[in-house]
């Protein structure tokens, strides 16, 4: 059976070593025990069968590795593997074949690892096989068992034969045991069917709750290394912020005594620059120190989005005064509230630096356009409505190659422009605050980041 934790690859090579065994036992059934549990004599039609499934075994395993997460090319081997066991069980003996219940085997194989539309057409298949084998059963294969089963009884109790009529008694004794051998073989198409639903049915949602608790599990596992990779970067900011603050500060001394002296026009120009250079170093080192220790004690307060835009407008104007900000808000988003640390300010302002990059990297000027708006859905039980904010930053640079995409926030990449950091530490961030950090192309050019931050459920005052 296949192996939920294993990998597809490995999956597959177990299935292949499996129809292997299967081509074996239909061989050695024929040879050494067709007597033994009274299979028919097969044709010369299914010499040729074993042959055309042997090159089928073959090939399967020497190419298992070319179906790795194909679930198409997996159902399509189950689905040769129930048209084999179904040859072979029709030329030998067909629905009296005491081997029928294999037909079963692909069904469980793909209800563990396809989804749940797979087991179901083979479950159909397979019941539609063994149907057409119930109604093509020889009468004198019928007849046959039961007169066998007659002469048995017949030569349990010869005293009484011999009191009662030789002839008729015998007919009729005969027609209800050929009678009740087709009940016999219509309960075991019944009860073939019952097994292959209870196998689909029960199976199936077993199998798909595993691989659910799997993807959790791999999701937990992504997030504790996510983690430890934050706490590393963590670790190393706080100590560059703290070996920085001397330099900051004798830097801000040395430009305070220049700016006094200072005479020349264009002095006056590049210390103004200085001055801004030195306000963004300063702010930002600051906000790390508050962000840091809010951080360290899980301190969270209630702020609206209102304020929170206006301060995300200030601080833009402040360290990025070249960019452009498209700003639209919702009436709904304006009196939202968030609940939220020091950590969420510098997570947008990332983001919206990157956009402001990326636009004028395109020759599109450093321009940003930001949407805010409140989604919510109505429970019609406990009439709450669970409400979160969308905050969506859309660029006009060139866009994110595709298979950066699912990997970008999530993980460290390998690109000219960087590692992603940035983007890694505001997902982190929008993680911790109960939210998330989406990232897709713009169907007009360009990357949309949106965000996803919850707000506290409102309940519905208007029905009773």
């Amino acid at each position: 059976m296949a192996n939920l934790n294993l990998p597809f690859s490995a999956n597959q090579q177990q299935l292949a070593l499996l129809r292997l065994v299967n081509w074996g036992l239909k061989i050695g059934l024929i040879v050494f025990a067709a007597d033994l549990f009274g299979l028919t004599t097969p044709p010369i039609t299914l010499s040729y069968v074993l042959i055309i499934e042997a090159c089928y075994v073959g090939f399967s395993y020497r190419f298992h590795r070319l179906s790795i997460d194909n679930h198409g090319l997996l159902f399509l081997t189950l689905l040769l593997d129930t048209l084999f066991w179904s040859t072979w069980l029709y030329f030998t003996g067909g629905a009296t074949n005491a081997f029928v219940s294999l037909l079963l085997l692909p069904i469980a194989i793909s209800a563990i690892t396809l989804p749940g539309w797979a087991p179901w057409s083979l479950t159909a298949l397979s019941t539609a096989f063994y149907s057409l084998m119930i109604i093509n059963i020889p009468d004198h294969i019928v007849d046959d068992t039961a007169n066998t089963a007659a002469d048995m009884h017949a030569g349990h109790d010869m005293s009484q034969m011999a009191m009662d009529m030789p002839a008729n008694p015998n007919m009729s004794h005969s027609m209800n045991m050929s009678m009740d051998m087709s009940s016999h073989y219509l309960g075991m198409w019944f009860n073939f069917v019952i097994s292959a639903l209870v196998l689909t049915i029960t199976v199936g949602f077993i199998a798909k709750r595993i691989r659910q608790k799997n993807v959790e599990l791999r999701y937990l596992r992504e997030a504790q290394l996510r983690q430890e990779k934050i706490l590393a970067l963590g670790t190393a900011s706080a100590q560059m912020a703290h070996q920085l603050a001397t330099p900051l500060a004798t830097l801000r001394l040395l430009v305070d005594e220049i700016s006094d002296t200072a005479e020349d026009a264009e002095q006056t120009e590049l210390l103004a620059d200085m001055e801004q250079a030195l306000n963004r170093c300063e702010v930002t080192l600051s906000d790390l120190r508050l962000a840091t220790e809010s951080i360290r004690e899980q301190k969270q307060l209630q702020q609206s989005v209102a304020k929170l835009v206006a301060l995300l407008s200030e601080q833009v104007s402040l360290l990025m005064p070249e960019t452009q900000i498209s700003l639209h808000i919702s009436p709904e988003a304006e009196t939202a509230i968030l609940h939220t640390d020091m950590s969420l300010l510098p997570a947008l302002l990332a983001l919206v630096q990157n956009g402001a990059q990326a636009s004028e990297d395109n020759q599109q000027g450093a321009k940003v356009d930001i949407n805010i708006s409140v989604s919510s859905s109505r429970s019609p039980s406990t009439q709450i409505m669970p409400q979160e904010i969308n905050i969506m930053i859309r660029d006009y640079g060139v866009g994110i190659a595709t298979h950066l995409l699912s990997t970008l926030g999530s993980n460290m990449v390998s690109s000219p422009k960087g590692l992603g950091i940035a983007v890694l530490l505001s997902h982190t961030s929008f993680e911790r605050l109960g939210g998330k950090l989406y990232l897709k192309a713009h169907p007009q050019g360009g990357t949309e980041a949106i965000v996803t931050l919850p707000l506290e459920a409102k309940v519905d005052h208007t029905k009773v």
